[in-house]
């Protein structure tokens, strides 16, 4: 799978060149704009990835949705603890593996209303702990798959060793997909 961020128009319509390249899957990882998202379908996304927490809320997801449901294209929601929503923050008194669970359920309810299944669900944190407590949580909640990581991990060793043990602990734990 190839994953390409999708940060302007350019980058969207460059996923049609792109696909003519390769024979693998292409998810377009979108932020803030849903416009991306529609445009990134249009030239053969066949997967995106939103962020909950800066997309914009529910009116902003729904044409969105409702095109990945027509063209059967999956989407992950990928809860990332640096942009969680400010309702969200202000409910669980900051950034916590609650608050993470809290957007990831919410954004499915919303795409589930709109009769959109084709989802998996990301809960990453710069805190490896806190994103194996938060896959924990929503694993206890919810049985759709879960792509496992930790965000802003870094360079190096130093990333491999903090993405591993929160990997690690929860594939250990039958957690994960």
């Amino acid at each position: 799978i190839i994953r390409v961020a999708v940060v302007d128009e350019e980058a969207a319509r460059a996923i049609a060149e792109i696909k003519k390249k390769i024979r693998i899957p292409l998810i377009a990882d979108i932020h803030f704009h849903p416009r991306l998202a529609l445009l990134s379908m249009a030239s053969g996304a066949d997967g995106l990835r939103i962020n909950p927490g800066n997309i914009g809320g529910r009116d902003r997801l729904k044409p969105v949705v409702i095109e990945a449901r027509d063209r059967s294209i999956p989407i992950r929601i990928g809860v990332n603890s640096g942009s969680l929503e400010k309702d969200l923050l202000k409910r669980y008194g900051g950034v916590t593996p609650e608050t993470m669970v809290s957007s990831a359920l919410r954004t499915i309810e919303w795409m589930e209303d709109l009769g959109f299944h084709l989802i998996k669900i990301s809960l990453k944190a710069s805190d490896a702990l806190r994103s194996v407590e938060a896959y924990r949580l929503f694993s206890r909640k919810s049985d759709y798959p879960l792509h496992l990581g930790v965000t802003e991990a870094g360079k190096g060793s130093g990333a491999v060793v903090k993405s591993s043990i929160g990997i690690g602990l929860l594939l250990s734990e039958g957690i994960g997909d």
